[in-house]
């Protein structure tokens, strides 16, 4: 943690190095608009170990695939998956979103033990007597013909426990995991004291960052907390102003989805000194109608409230966005460390591998982990290893926002196509038809269709 505050004392605008400098390096060998390059890996398809065992999962539900030894986080064999993110070292690039699966000492001891590479708390804010949870609070949208969960939908609210509490917990986790990497979601209202004061507190007790919930689409916006604050561009501004005016500890801003161009809050996020944003958090959404009950799901003494939607639907949504940020991160803050917590329905390794090559530096997860548990960090560990071997990558850094590189406007996808057209046209041996036939050239036109 002291190399994360050492890193935020020494620029006001939070601009830290991550990783190494090929990590935010830019390239001019592939151009991905008119305006923008970015680097590129090389693609092998060499093989390198495979030392890790192909067994039964160790989560409920989990289809047979490969599991990686975890030891305090660090994969024993294989590619190297640590990342240095804004001065915080991890083990492995998962992390427990902010949520159900952060809820208090019990679950964040579990999800250390198990090995992820970092644990973000449940949201915290000061006065939790505010916060009151109904049951049930969750929905599943199942596959035709399936029990497979492919959409999840929760009305769930921050933390409920006492600040005070929390505050212990996350004291005593540190006193036990001194080198693992814990982070305090926090949210406030449009206060300034407020916010100064949670800051203060949960430093104290030795938190090695800070996610700030600027995206939570239920709940309390009345009081101007979570996705209404975040859409809101010139209230972000000011607020996360004050966030990193308080805090000497890294700042993520989490963004809502529920946007037009989430560019623009993660941009100002950033400018406001931000060292980095996750994105995303959950989709607004009503899950279902009972058709024989005519009510919403979930139903809660026969109503309900629009939630947030989550799980492996919402997969290309969050790629995109997750995508736009990481083209904007390095259009407008070149080489200033940035970061990018990827979110949304990410339940494999090779799930994670997309939003790595997207540009990720980091990978949240936590639907998947209330369907399949905490164990499911190995599977993640070896499928994304898995992944690296097969095109001869040794560590993240090899191949973060390699496919950025592929995306382009639809004026340059015509133009790249018809250009293609003509080059294969070219290129064409024989004649099409016979009134392509010549008199003087007959001979050399008869060649072009031999074959030996």
């Amino acid at each position: 943690m002291a190399t994360a505050i050492m890193a935020k004392a020494a620029s006001s605008w939070g601009a830290l190095t991550t990783a190494s400098p090929s990590t935010k390096a830019l390239s001019s060998a592939h151009n991905l608009s008119p305006a923008m390059n970015f680097k590129t890996a090389p693609l092998s398809r060499s093989r390198g170990r495979r030392n890790s065992a192909v067994i039964a999962s160790a989560t409920d539900g989990a289809s047979a695939t490969r599991a990686a030894k975890l030891v305090n986080g660090r994969v024993q064999d294989g590619p190297d998956l640590s990342v240095e993110v804004n001065g915080l070292q991890l083990p492995n690039p998962f992390v427990i979103a902010s949520g159900p699966p952060g809820t208090n000492y019990v679950v964040m001891k579990k999800a250390f033990d198990e090995g992820w590479g970092g644990v973000i708390c449940k949201t915290l804010s000061l006065d939790s007597s505010k916060v009151v949870n109904v049951t049930p609070r969750y929905a599943k949208l199942r596959a035709p013909h399936s029990r497979d969960v492919i959409g999840w939908q929760n009305i769930e609210l921050i933390s409920d426990r006492p600040f005070e509490v929390m505050l212990a917990e996350l004291k005593q986790l540190k006193a036990e995991y001194p080198d693992r990497v814990l982070i305090a979601s926090i949210m406030e209202e449009f206060n300034k004291d407020a916010w100064e004061e949670i800051i203060g507190r949960c430093e104290e007790v030795g938190v090695d960052a800070f996610e700030i919930n600027f995206s939570c689409p239920h709940g309390m916006p009345e009081r101007r907390m979570g996705m209404a604050m975040g859409q809101d561009c010139e209230l972000l501004h000011e607020v996360c102003g004050w966030i990193n005016e308080a805090s000497s500890i890294p700042v993520w801003a989490k963004m809502t989805p529920n946007i037009t161009d989430i560019t623009q809050p993660a941009r100002v996020a950033l400018e406001a000194g931000c060292e980095g944003v996750s994105a995303i958090n959950t989709i607004t959404s009503v899950m279902e109608v009972n058709l024989k009950t005519l009510r919403p799901e979930p139903c809660v003494e026969g109503y309900t409230t629009p939630g947030g939607y989550s799980s492996k639907a919402v997969r290309p949504i969050a790629l995109a966005h997750v995508m736009k940020i990481a083209r904007m991160e390095a259009e407008r803050f070149p080489g200033q460390g940035k970061s990018l917590s990827g979110i949304g329905g990410v339940e494999t390794g090779e799930n994670a591998a997309e939003f790595i090559l997207l540009g990720a530096d980091t990978v949240q997860v936590c639907t998947g982990v209330m369907l399949h548990g905490y164990g499911l960090v190995k599977t993640l560990c070896g499928g994304l290893q898995a992944f690296m071997e097969q095109h001869g990558f040794t560590s993240i850094s090899d191949f973060k926002g390699h496919s950025l590189q592929y995306f382009t406007t639809h004026t340059d996808l015509v133009r790249r196509q018809r250009e293609a057209v003509e080059q294969r046209n070219a290129g064409r041996r024989g004649l099409a038809s016979d009134k392509e036939w010549t008199g003087d050239g007959f001979v050399q036109e008869t060649e072009t269709m031999v074959s030996n």
